[in-house]
């Protein structure tokens, strides 16, 4: 078995794409979780690129101990040296130099004749040795170079004392029968080959990156450059998740290569890049997408509560996620929905009862995209309990402002009975929460409370989402009004009356033996 070198480059070529920079100390918080998720290399960043990315470098370099930390650097003294400076608190230390070895690149961009580059990554490799004996070197837009010349700059490198070499499809251009086949050349051409790690960084514009770092993988590479959620210059590099699940998963065609990535801290990895950087990942993302664990189609959701294997070939668990998700909707069984109905606590109904239950459920999946468990409840007790409604509220009255102290009034009827109770609080919806409580004579405690706009304008109406805790047991609530205090009231009603309702319920049922 072979160790195949995770090099993670999400803080440097991932930050270059637009809407994904970070400050020092973002960049900071996101290498202790790649040091945390085992990556071998964090490359830090571009330390000769700007200020705040040679502080990125320096800061990473002070903080980091298990990884190596990377800074990229041209083919120029003054970038080799501006890396080794950042790099100087750091336990372990790896300058990567590069150059481009096209002819397209050496012809428009570098203007520089092939001897000429190679005279330069030579005189690279072995400046950037006063800092580091830790040198990787790229051969920017490998793909499209001259195979010979190649050959020729990865020797050269190599004998200046490159212990890397890194073969990138700067482009994104090859495919993976291809670049698979440019590493088994290297491997056959480059007579000092068995000195250096061959690495490979994929770019995705026509997304085939983790397929042909795969690729390369099978055919002797030993090293992958990846991001976190693929990010990265265009359309972005190679996932980081998914070729290390796809080694981990297709371990019995991957048979000789392992990594040491901790795949439990994938999915946390993922989610920190997305409040950093304000990012997020499509539903459908392979490994880490919302819906990469997710089941609606009834036969699909059938067969993975018989055995999960049917359908997915690696746990949630495994990469982070706290388990499968299945989603209820208008492809969804009768299987799938019984399952949920005991997850919800109703273990003791009737076929006869499920079956009147799953046709109105299918009636509800028919008009809206994803059924949610408060929904299944409401159409629960609508058919077997059917309505009910112990409090309703009648009025309210708030008064606050910055020199009162909030006191709310606030009038319901339970069971017919009219209650009146009022109560002082931090602010008018929670005064007005507590003179509700008050009224009912419960304790409860609210552990979740959101509000959004239903429309546009100053008189759109509101909808307040609540989560009570009642007697340890959660229940959601919905209430809509123009008036926020009014939502908040009827969303807190809605929770109090679900509970009530499920409690009866329940005593319905043990009271009839089942």
């Amino acid at each position: 078995m072979r160790k195949l070198i995770i090099f993670d480059t999400t803080l440097r070529d991932g930050e270059q794409a637009p809407g994904f920079s970070m400050t020092v100390d973002e960049k900071i918080t996101m290498a202790k979780q790649l040091e945390k998720l085992g990556v071998d290399v964090i490359e830090a960043g571009f330390a000769a690129a700007s200020k705040g990315d040679f502080e990125a470098v320096n800061g990473v370099a002070s903080e980091v101990k298990d990884s190596i930390v990377c800074s990229l650097a041209r083919a120029l003294e003054s970038d080799i040296e501006k890396a080794g400076e950042a790099l100087a608190p750091a336990e372990r230390k790896r300058i990567h130099t590069f150059i481009a070895t096209s002819e397209i690149h050496m012809k428009y961009k570098l203007k520089m004749s092939p001897d000429e580059v190679l005279e330069r990554a030579v005189k690279a490799v072995k400046f950037a040795r006063n800092f580091t004996d830790d040198v990787e070197f790229s051969a920017e837009d490998a793909v499209r170079s001259d195979r010979e010349f190649l050959f020729r700059v990865f020797e050269a490198v190599i004998d200046a004392g490159a212990k890397t070499i890194n073969v990138p499809d700067t482009v994104g251009y090859s495919v993976p029968e291809e670049f698979g086949n440019l590493i088994k050349d290297i491997l056959n051409n480059v007579p000092n080959i068995d000195k250096a790690v061959i690495s490979v960084h994929c770019h995705n514009d026509l997304g085939l990156a983790v397929a042909n770092s795969l690729s390369a993988v099978k055919n002797g590479a030993g090293q992958v450059h990846a991001t976190i959620n693929g990010i990265g210059e265009r359309a972005g590099n190679a996932a980081l998740e998914e070729v290390v699940m796809a080694i981990k998963v297709r371990k019995d065609y991957f048979n000789d290569v392992y990594t040491e990535i901790n795949t439990k801290e994938i999915y946390k990895t993922s989610r920190l890049l997305c409040r950093l950087t304000g990012s997020f990942v499509q539903p459908n993302k392979a490994i880490v997408g919302d819906n990469a664990f997710a089941h609606e189609a009834g036969i699909h959701q059938h067969g993975l509560l018989a055995k999960r294997e049917t359908y997915e070939i690696m746990r949630a668990e495994d990469v982070g996620v706290p388990s499968s998700k299945i989603v209820l909707g208008k492809h969804s069984g009768r299987h799938a929905f019984k399952t949920r109905l005991e997850e919800l606590g109703y273990k003791n109904l009737t076929e006869e009862e499920i079956d009147r239950l799953f046709a109105r459920f299918k009636e509800l999946a028919d008009k809206k995209k994803e059924v949610f468990d408060e929904d299944i409840e409401a159409l629960l007790f609508d058919e077997l309990f059917k309505s009910y409604e112990e409090a309703k509220l009648i009025q309210y009255q708030v008064v606050t402002g910055d020199k009162a102290i909030p006191t709310a009034t606030v009038k319901v009827s339970v069971d017919g009975e009219e209650k009146v109770a009022t109560a002082c609080g931090d602010g008018p919806i929670d005064s007005a929460l507590r003179a509700l409580e008050k009224a009912l004579g419960v304790k409860s405690r609210l552990k979740d409370y959101t509000i959004r706009s239903l429309s546009h304008g100053k008189d759109a109406m509101g909808e307040v989402r609540v989560i009570v805790s009642f007697e340890g047991n959660e229940v959601s609530g919905k209430g809509i009004s123009t008036d926020i205090i009014g939502a908040s009231l009827k969303a807190y009603l809605d929770a109090y009356n679900r509970y009530s309702a499920k409690s009866l319920f329940m005593e319905k049922k043990i009271q009839e033996g089942i």
